[in-house]
């Protein structure tokens, strides 16, 4: 007994010095080292596009930040009243019907497809179709819009107004709010499903108590995120009718009436307009990059919302 005790302890001491002298994985190490390369050169060249960006805007940013906020559209760049205010406040519309819309749909289809859907191949074929709808180009999204939401739906929406371009982007990133939520609902322990039917709750319940605040931080993360895509594309919004000149009105941000309005601006728009009138006028060049600067505070606004809420759920399911 002793002899064997012994030799067992030999043989799991010649175990251990063999894992501690085991040959580095070349090979591993080699993927690791090349992830963080292409990590460090995307971060580099995002960098230098942004610093490039700030600095042509520098001139309008801290010249007149107030007047370029709170102004609007003009044919010069040197007009003391050109600014974005007008572009500013269709972006927010937009993405409180991207909100709205997409959020609420988009889970709710995710809590079905995971939790009450069976598991045949109707269930998989819809799955695939989303999974699809999620890389189709955001200008046939656009079309879609102007067929069904301007020229069909047109009394509805008002046609070429901020409401039809709001529903087609929240069309356009529904794909990818199912997915995201789906993923983060895959991600729930069973056991914490498990636990709960244990304890004679019901399907509901169950999906209440446990599934939402678990998969909380990942469905937030992911829904805002792909909001910031939403809002950042300017194809649909030229094919729905976004206009790039001058506006008859100048709503404030909590207006309803320029949801229904016959002409809006967006950031993504006013963006491309400038850059192209840059030829003639290079004023506009800097006037393009201020805009670019303000959407990236936009977007950088609500990502920071997104983590923050990440957060605070993460905190509450430790």
């Amino acid at each position: 007994m002793a002899r064997a005790r012994l030799i067992g302890d030999r043989t799991s001491k010649v175990m251990v010095q063999a894992m501690e002298r085991r040959a580095t994985d070349m090979r591993g190490r080699v993927f690791q080292i090349t992830l963080l390369t292409a990590l460090l050169i995307s971060l580099f060249i995002l960098g230098v596009l942004i610093a490039d960006v700030v600095v042509d805007a520098w001139g309008v940013l801290t010249g007149r930040p107030g007047g370029f906020l709170s102004g609007t559209m003009r044919s010069l760049s040197d007009d003391p009243k050109l600014g974005v205010h007008q572009a500013l406040v269709g972006t927010f519309w937009i993405a409180v019907f991207v909100a709205v819309l997409a959020f609420p749909i988009g889970i709710g289809a995710a809590i079905w497809l995971e939790e009450y859907a069976p598991k045949n191949r109707f269930t998989r074929f819809i799955e695939l179709n989303i999974r699809n709808l999620a890389g189709v180009p955001s200008v046939v999204y656009g079309l879609l819009g102007l067929f069904l939401f301007v020229n069909s739906l047109g009394d509805l929406t008002g046609g070429k107004s901020i409401a039809a371009a709001g529903i087609t982007l929240a069309i356009l990133v529904l794909p990818i709010v199912i997915i995201t939520a789906q993923e983060a609902i895959r991600a729930v322990p069973q056991g914490l499903k498990e636990g709960a039917y244990g304890v004679g709750a019901t399907k509901w319940t169950m999906i209440r108590s446990q599934v939402l605040p678990y998969a909380a931080p990942g469905i937030f993360t992911g829904t805002l995120l792909s909001m910031s895509r939403g809002i950042g594309e300017a194809a649909p919004l030229l094919v729905v009718g976004a206009v790039s000149g001058r506006l008859g009105s100048n709503p404030g941000f909590f207006d309803l009436s320029a949801i229904n309005a016959e002409a809006f601006m967006a950031m993504p728009v006013i963006i491309v307009e400038w850059v192209q009138n840059s030829g003639r006028d290079p004023g506009f060049a800097e006037a393009a990059a201020a805009a670019i600067v303000v959407l990236l505070v936009f977007v950088i606004l609500m990502n920071a919302a997104a983590i923050f809420m990440r957060n605070h759920f993460e905190k509450k399911r430790e």
